[in-house]
């Protein structure tokens, strides 16, 4: 099943994506809360996903072209990100391999929706593109295994972790440079585990600016697979339905190139997984 998240009268919904159409859940679901991640809570993923999707087949829809869709996950409680998490990209950054994760906090601000703009601040032109695959929790957690870890995934999405660099080094803690406003895409559309039998750590990943492939990878070269990040994060913290985990970014980011390449306005990005699909934004100049 593939959920997407957009807007009605003011306010954020749920539905599910059936071809070019788009099933509203509180239209399927009865009493499902109005609060988003209440509601993600509800549809208890990725338990309940195949009865879930069962249940679309005739239920009435809405074309997919016509919505204002909103970041993969409206409001998170939590937007975790791993960082120096690929082989390759803790290499090209002259970085020692970890032997535990840098973990940072993104808030909710910094998130932009498939198909919407990203602002470059007027603080900075050292705007870089991240492709990242972006895990939401569905079920609450503490203290998982790596046998278990999984049970508490409602699904997986595309994240442009975007990053301003000259920030994100004014001092050894990176929240800085990780949270301006809309600097960071999530979406298009959450898809649950069971559309993905490879698994989590076997998808091609990649980044392309303008039709340019500058970022082409595969989760396989994850330093902390997708469920050693959840048993990581569990020891300390309690997860959340509606929380985000973005897991890190693979090599060829812009930085490092010679010269650099960071995010121009009037750019089109794009990050793509393989199973899950295109998050696509333009770029231009906050205002």
């Amino acid at each position: 099943m593939r959920l997407i998240a957009f807007e009605q009268e003011g306010r954020a919904q749920w539905g599910a994506r059936v071809g070019e159409a788009l099933v509203a859940l509180a239209d399927l679901v009865p009493d499902l809360p109005a609060e988003p991640n209440a509601a993600l809570a509800a549809l208890d993923l990725p338990r309940n996903a195949q009865a879930l999707a069962a249940k679309l087949a005739g239920a009435p829809s809405r074309p997919l072209a016509g919505i204002t869709r909103l970041p993969a996950v409206p409001r998170p409680g939590k937007i975790i990100c791993i960082g120096l998490n690929y082989v390759e990209h803790a290499k090209e950054g002259n970085n020692p391999i970890p032997d535990y994760p840098a973990v940072f906090l993104r808030g909710p601000s910094s998130l932009a929706a498939h198909g919407s703009a990203l602002l470059r601040p007027k603080a900075s032109q050292k705007f870089d593109y991240e492709a990242e695959l972006a895990i939401v929790i569905g079920r609450r957690a503490r203290h998982l295994t790596e046998a278990d870890a999984l049970d508490c995934v409602a699904g997986y999405t595309c994240m442009n972790e975007g990053s301003l660099r000259d920030f994100q080094r004014k001092s050894t803690q990176w929240s800085m440079g990780k949270n301006f406003d809309r600097t960071g895409g999530l979406g298009p559309e959450i898809v649950t585990p069971d559309e993905l039998p490879q698994g989590p750590n076997a998808l091609r990943i990649s980044s392309r600016i303008n039709g340019r492939t500058l970022q082409d990878s595969n989760t396989a070269d994850m330093i902390f697979s997708v469920p050693r990040i959840l048993a990581i994060l569990t020891e300390v913290m309690t997860l959340e339905p509606g929380d985000v985990i973005a897991t890190g970014t693979p090599s060829g980011v812009g930085y490092p190139r010679q010269p650099p390449v960071f995010m121009q306005p009037g750019d089109t990005v794009e990050i793509e997984i393989e199973g899950i699909g295109i998050l696509s934004n333009s770029v231009e100049d906050e205002a």
